[in-house]
C-alpha cells in the first residue's frame, strides 16, 4: 500500500481514521474531517505507533496498517484456528496467547500471530479442560478459560521456562544454531553516505561474526548473500525453518541530523508481552559494544518489527552506529573496528549461555585468537 501521511485524503485515510476512533485514540464525529488525514490523526497515529513498538513517524505504512487492522479485535469476537498459508493475527490472538502462557503452557511469546505453536498450545489446553482438542477457540473454549485463573503465580511464567530452556542447552556454543541477518542488501543499500552503503558494511561485518562462530563449532546461516536481499518475512521464515536458537539482525543507522550517533540495540516487545531472552540478548549486546567501542549508549528498546514478531526464537537488531555522523562513520571504516564489534557480539552470544555465576564483566572477556 501507498503510505499514508499528513495531507492525505480519501477512503483509505477514512478506514484508518475509523479503526484509530475505534481504539479510542481519534475523535471521529466530524464528517467534514472524516476522509482527511489531518494533525489529530498524525497525532493519534504517533500514539499508536509508540504504544505499538513501532517506529514513531506518523505515516501509515504497511506495518502500522497491519498493527491498526489487527487492534480491534477482542478475545470472542471471531473463532480463532490456525489458517495455513494466511494465519490470523490480532489483538485477540494476543489475548489468547498470554492466558494461555499464564496457565502454564508453552509459548515463545504473546506476539498475536495464530502459529502452529499457539495450535498446540490450545490443543494441550482442550485436552486438559476435556474437550474436543481441535485447535480452534469457540465458544466452548472461551467459557473453560474464563472459569479458570492463574496456574503459576510470583512471576512471568515464560521468563522463568525460557531462563531454564536456555541453562539446560548448557554453556558451550558448540551445535548452538544461529542466523546472522545483514541488513537490506541488492537494490536496497540501506543508509547511503557518500556512496558508502549500509548494506556492503554490515555485511562485510556479518562475514567477520559468521567465521568467529564457525570456528567455535557454531551452525550459522545468512539470510542473503552479497549482492541479493529478502524481506523480513522471508528472513524470519528461513530462521524458523532450519530451528535456529536466535537471530542476529546487524545495521548500521541514518538521520537527517548530523548530530544523531551510538549503538542502540532491539527486541521483541510491546506492553507487557516481550521476548525475555531476546531482551536479556539485547542487553548484554549493547552493553559489550558501549564498552569496547566507547561509542554513545542509546539504550535497548522493545519493537514489533516484522522480523523480531515473526521469528519462533530469540531475535536481536543492532544498529551499529550512524552512517550519516561523522565521528561514528571514520570508525564503521576501520576494518580493526568492525572486528572489535564482531567480537563484542560473539561475547554477547557466549555471555548468554554462561551461568550468573560464571558471567564475566562487560568488556573484559576475549575470545582466544588461536578460536578464529
Amino acid at each position: 500500500m501507498q503510505p499514508l501521511r499528513l495531507g492525505d485524503t480519501g477512503s483509505a485515510v477514512a478506514q484508518v481514521r475509523a479503526m484509530l476512533a475505534t481504539i479510542g485514540l481519534l475523535n471521529n464525529t466530524a464528517p467534514a474531517s472524516a476522509d482527511t488525514f489531518d494533525d489529530a490523526t498524525e497525532l493519534a497515529v504517533r500514539h499508536f505507533q509508540q504504544r505499538r513498538g513501532i517506529s514513531v513517524d506518523g505515516t501509515v505504512g504497511r506495518e502500522t496498517f497491519a498493527a491498526l487492522t489487527g487492534a480491534h479485535w477482542k478475545l470472542g469476537d471471531r473463532p480463532l484456528a490456525h489458517e495455513a498459508g494466511q494465519p490470523l493475527f490480532g489483538d485477540d490472538v494476543a489475548e489468547l496467547q498470554t492466558q494461555l502462557m499464564e496457565l502454564g503452557f508453552t509459548l515463545s511469546r504473546a506476539d498475536g500471530v495464530f502459529g502452529l505453536s499457539t495450535a498446540a498450545a490450545l490443543r494441550s489446553f482442550q485436552r486438559d479442560y476435556g474437550l474436543i482438542a481441535d485447535g480452534i477457540c469457540g465458544l466452548d473454549t472461551l467459557r473453560a478459560l474464563r472459569q479458570l485463573g492463574r496456574r503459576v503465580v510470583g512471576g512471568r511464567p515464560q521468563l522463568l521456562r525460557d531462563q531454564i530452556a536456555v541453562a539446560d542447552s548448557g554453556p558451550n556454543l558448540l551445535g548452538k544454531r544461529i542466523v546472522l541477518d545483514a541488513g537490506h542488501g541488492g537494490s536496497d543499500g540501506g543508509v547511503v553516505v557518500d556512496g558508502i552503503r549500509e548494506a556492503d558494511l554490515v555485511w562485510e561485518l556479518t562475514s567477520r561474526l559468521q567465521g568467529r562462530l564457525s570456528a567455535l563449532g557454531v551452525q550459522t546461516w545468512s539470510t542473503r548473500g552479497p549482492h541479493n536481499g529478502a524481506t523480513d518475512e522471508a528472513r524470519a521464515q528461513l530462521a524458523n525453518e532450519v530451528g535456529a536458537d536466535l537471530l542476529l539482525s546487524i545495521h548500521i543507522d541514518g538521520s537527517a541530523s548530523p548530530r544523531a550517533n551510538g549503538i542502540a540495540a532491539y527486541y521483541y516487545g510491546a506492553g507487557e508481552s516481550s521476548s525475555t531472552i531476546g531482551e536479556r540478548l539485547a542487553d548484554l549486546a549493547q552493553r559489550e559494544l558501549v564498552a569496547r567501542t566507547g561509542m554513545l549508549d542509546c539504550r535497548i528498546h522493545g519493537k514489533t518489527w516484522s522480523l523480531l514478531r515473526l521469528t519462533r526464537m530469540p531475535t536481536v537488531r543492532v544498529e551499529l552506529g550512524y552512517l550519516s555522523a561523522a565521528e561514528d562513520r571514520s570508525k564503521l571504516l576501520d576494518p580493526l573496528f568492525r572486528d572489535t564489534m564482531a567480537e563484542g557480539l560473539l561475547v554477547a552470544v557466549q555471555r548468554l549461555y554462561l551461568p550468573f555465576g560464571d558471567d564475566p564483566t562487560t568488556g573484559v572477556m576475549r575470545i582466544p585468537a588461536a578460536a578464529h
